[in-house]
C-alpha cells in the first residue's frame, strides 16, 4: 500500500511540478492482476485500483490498517470502469457491468474481484473510508443512479452527473460517491470552480481519448496549479483546494468524497474572475 501524507497550503505553495504530482497525483492505478492501493492521510481517505485478469483477487488489510480484515473499520465503493467482472462479498456475488457501482459496509470480511473475460477485463476503481457504523452493502447499476444533465454547449460543459452513494441513496458513514459524463464537444467540469472545507474529493480521470489529457486545477483560488493528468489517474484534493478540470476532449470522472458531512451541496463557490 502507498502512504501520502497531508499536505498544507503552505507547503502546496512552494512545490514544483514534480512535488505536486508526487504528493497529489495516483499514477499507476491499474496493474494487473494487482489490488494496487494508495492510503492518504487527508480524512484517511484509500484509493485503488483492481485489474483481474488470470487470476482472482482477494482484498487483504495489510499492515498499513492494523486490521484483522480491510472493512473492519472501514467501508467502500467500487465503481466498474471497464469490462466487466464479479465482486464476491462474503459469499454473495455482485455482477459488474461498465458504470455498475457497489457499496460494501463495515464489516463485510472476505472480498473478490474477477473478471468475466481476460481479453477485456474489468477495472475496478476503489474508494474507502474509516466507517463507525455498520450499514448495508448495496448493488447500484447505472440506471439505478440518480442522474442530473447539468451545462450547456455554448459554456462547454454539458455532463451528466450520476449520483451512486448519496444520502438519498445508500446510506452509509461518510463516503460518497458519483461519475460524471461530459458529451462530446464538452471539456470543462465544476466551472466555475468551488472548495468545500467540510470535504476533501477524489477525481479518477477515465475513457480519455488517445493522445488527449486532462489540466486539473488545483490550489488555493488566489494561487492556482494545475497537474497534466492521462487516462485511467486520480488526483488527491485536499478541502481547501479547488478542483476543476478541463480536457483536450471530452471525458468522463468519478468523484469520491468524505469528511465533516455529506452535503452534496455545501460548497464555497469562486468566480472564474477571482481566480489567480
Amino acid at each position: 500500500m502507498n502512504i501520502r501524507y497531508a499536505v498544507s497550503k503552505q507547503e502546496y505553495s512552494r512545490m514544483n511540478t514534480e512535488e505536486l504530482r508526487e504528493n497529489f497525483l495516483v499514477e499507476s492505478l491499474f496493474i494487473t492482476d494487482t489490488i494496487n492501493l494508495t492510503y492518504s492521510h487527508i480524512d484517511r481517505i484509500i484509493v485503488g485500483g483492481v485489474l483481474p485478469v488470470a487470476q482472482t483477487l482477494k482484498l487483504k488489510a495489510g499492515e498499513e490498517l492494523g486490521a484483522d480484515y480491510f472493512l473492519q473499520r472501514r467501508e467502500m465503493g467500487i465503481i466498474n470502469i471497464s469490462g466487466s467482472g464479479v465482486i464476491t462479498a462474503d459469499g454473495t456475488a455482485y455482477q459488474m457491468k461498465k458504470y455498475d457501482c457497489l457499496y460494501l459496509g463495515r464489516g463485510v470480511k472476505e472480498v473478490s474481484f474477477a473478471s468475466d473475460d481476460p481479453e477485456h477485463p474489468a477495472y475496478f476503481y476503489i474508494n474507502s473510508t474509516p466507517a463507525h457504523k455498520e450499514y448495508p452493502s448495496k448493488f447500484i447499476p447505472l440506471e439505478k443512479a440518480v442522474h442530473l444533465e447539468l451545462g450547456n454547449q455554448k459554456e462547454c460543459n454539458r455532463r451528466v452527473i450520476n449520483k451512486y452513494i448519496i444520502p438519498d441513496t445508500v446510506a452509509t458513514c461518510q463516503l460518497t460517491m458519483g461519475l460524471t459524463i461530459l458529451e462530446e464537444g464538452s471539456n470543462w467540469n465544476t466551472m466555475p470552480t468551488h472548495t468545500h472545507e467540510r470535504r476533501m474529493e477524489v477525481y479518477l480521470y477515465f475513457d480519455i481519448p488517445e493522445d488527449n489529457v486532462v489540466f486539473h486545477m488545483m490550489g488555493n483560488p488566489t494561487e492556482t496549479r494545475h497537474i497534466v493528468v492521462q487516462n485511467r489517474q486520480a488526483v488527491i484534493s485536499p478541502s481547501w483546494s479547488i478542483h476543476s478540470g478541463v480536457g483536450t476532449r471530452n471525458y468522463t470522472f468519478i468523484w469520491g468524497m468524505c469528511g465533516e458531512n455529506q452535503e452534496f451541496d455545501d460548497m464555497q463557490g469562486v468566480k472564474a474572475t477571482l481566480l489567480r
